[in-house]
C-alpha cells in the first residue's frame, strides 16, 4: 500500500516455551545494545533490537496499526519466557513520509542498531528505505507494502508477507466482472505510486475481459471530487473501483452516493479500514467491496491457530484483529523463530529468512529468491450492517 505521500494483526506463542542459549554486545553506557551485522551473536542477558516503521499516527496510521499490533504480541509473548536473550521493538513513526522514513531509517541503523526491521508499511517509504537497509545489510519484512516494482530491485535483504498489486489488481478485476459481472466499470486512481499502478492493473485486466472502461483521477489532498463525480454520473457504470486510501475513498463514496450513483463501489487493500465506512456514512458504504491481499480473523473463526491469534489480539488490544494484524504477527514471528535458532546478528537472521516454511495464521510463510512471498491468495471484504466482513477468495466470491 502507498498514500499520497508515500505508498501507501503461528499460533499465539500462548504456551510459548522457548530455551534460548545465544551468545553479545553492549552498548558504552551499560545498557544492552543490538549488535553491528555481521557481528558477533548475543550474549545470554542482552536485549537485541527489531524496528517497526509505518505511518502511527497521520491520516491512514489505521492500515498501520493493526499489523504494528500483531508485531508486538508477538514479541512481548517472547520477552513472557523469560528468554536468554530478550528483544525490544523499536517504533519508527514515519507518517508516510518516504524522507522521514529515510533519517528513521539511518537513526535505527547507526543509533539504534537493529538487527532488522518490520516494515516500513508503505511502498514509497519501502523504495526509499530498502536501498539504505540493503546496503546496511539488515533484512526488512513489510507486512503491507504491496507496490509489484520493489521485487524487482535485485534487493537481498528485503521481503514482504504479502502478495503484491501484480497479483491483488488482477484478483480484483476478475472479481469485478466474473464476481459483480460488471459490463461498464469506472476506474479511479489517486495519482500515487500505490493508486495508480494498482488502478492500471485493474484498468488492464478489465479491458481483457471485455469489460466497457471509462477512466479518471482524483487528487486525495483535495475533499471536493464533484469533477470525477460528474464524470460517473454520465458514464453510467454498473461497478467503479478506486486506486487510493480510505481517508479519500470515503468522502468520494459519499459524494458519489450523494449524486444518486448506485454502481457497486469496490476499492484495494488501502480503504480496507473503518475510516472508509466513517467518511461516506453507514448508508452510503453499505455493500461496498474491498480486496487486499491480506486475511482478517473473524470473531467466529474455527482453525485453532488462528483462533488462538484472534483471542489473543483481542485479550491485548480490546479489538479483533484489522488489516494486516497476522501479516505483522507472521512477520515478527519470522524475526523471533530465527532468533530461537540462535541467529541474533541481521546477516545470519536474512540467511535464515530464506529457509523458513511454516504455517502463519495469514498464510503459508515462505519466501521466494526475490523476497515475495509463495502464497497467492487475494480476499474480498464487504460492508454490510456498518462493519466490514469477509466475502471469500476472490476467485470463489460471489455476491448474493
Amino acid at each position: 500500500m502507498r498514500p499520497k505521500s508515500a505508498r501507501l494483526g503461528g499460533v499465539l506463542a500462548v504456551g510459548l516455551a522457548l530455551t534460548l542459549g545465544l551468545a553479545a554486545c553492549s552498548d558504552g553506557g551499560g545498557t544492552d545494545a543490538s549488535p553491528e551485522a555481521g557481528s558477533s551473536s548475543a550474549a545470554a542477558g542482552s536485549t537485541i533490537k527489531l524496528g517497526f516503521m509505518g505511518d502511527l499516527t497521520g491520516a491512514n496510521a489505521g492500515i498501520v496499526i493493526p499489523p504494528r499490533n500483531g508485531a508486538k504480541l508477538v514479541i512481548d509473548e517472547y520477552n513472557k519466557t523469560n528468554p536468554a536473550v530478550k528483544v525490544e521493538m523499536v517504533e519508527y513513526d514515519s507518517q508516510a513520509d518516504p524522507s522521514k522514513a529515510v533519517a528513521l531509517a539511518q537513526q535505527a541503523i547507526k543509533t539504534d542498531k537493529i538487527v532488522g526491521l518490520i516494515g516500513p508499511a508503505f511502498s514509497g517509504e519501502s523504495a526509499q528505505v530498502a536501498p539504505v537497509m540493503e546496503e546496511a545489510m539488515i533484512p526488512s519484512i513489510s507486512a503491507s507494502a504491496t507496490n509489484a516494482a520493489l521485487s524487482a530491485n535485485g534487493w537481498k535483504y528485503w521481503h514482504r508477507v504479502l502478495p503484491s498489486d501484480s497479483v491483488q489488481g488482477p484478483g480484483i478485476a476478475n472479481f469485478i466482472a466474473d464476481g459483480v459481472g460488471s459490463k461498464n466499470a469506472f476506474v479511479i486512481d489517486d495519482k500515487s505510486e500505490y493508486g495508480k499502478p494498482l488502478a492500471d492493473v485493474v484498468r488492464t485486466t478489465l479491458e481483457g475481459k471485455g469489460v466497457k472502461l471509462t477512466n479518471d483521477s482524483l487528487d486525495p489532498a483535495e475533499s471536493d471530487f464533484s469533477s470525477v463525480v460528474n464524470k460517473v454520473v454520465a458514464a453510467k457504470p454498473d461497478a467503479i473501483f478506486f486506486g487510493g486510501y480510505y481517508a479519500a475513498g470515503g468522502v468520494l463514496l459519499k459524494q458519489l452516493r450523494d449524486k444518486g450513483v448506485k454502481a457497486k463501489f469496490l476499492s484495494g487493500d488501502g480503504s480496507l479500514d473503518k475510516g472508509l465506512i466513517d467518511g461516506a456514512g453507514a448508508a452510503n458504504a453499505e455493500g461496498a467491496l474491498v480486496g487486499c491481499p491480506c486475511y482478517i480473523a473473524t470473531p467466529d473463526v474455527t482453525d485453532a491457530k488462528v483462533k488462538a491469534f484472534a483471542d489473543a489480539y483481542k485479550a491485548a488490544y480490546s479489538a479483533d484483529p484489522a488489516i494486516y494484524a497476522a501479516e505483522g504477527y507472521d512477520a515478527a514471528t519470522v524475526f523471533i523463530d530465527a532468533i530461537k535458532a540462535g541467529n541474533t546478528t541481521a546477516d545470519k537472521i536474512n540467511a535464515f529468512i530464506g529457509t523458513v516454511d511454516f504455517a502463519g495464521v495469514s498464510k503459508q510463510v515462505k519466501f521466494e529468491a526475490n523476497g515475495e512471498v509463495a502464497a497467492k491468495d487475494i480476499y474480498i471484504y464487504q460492508v454490510k450492517d456498518g462493519a466490514i466482513g469477509l466475502l471469500g477468495k476472490a476467485a470463489e466470491a460471489k455476491l448474493g
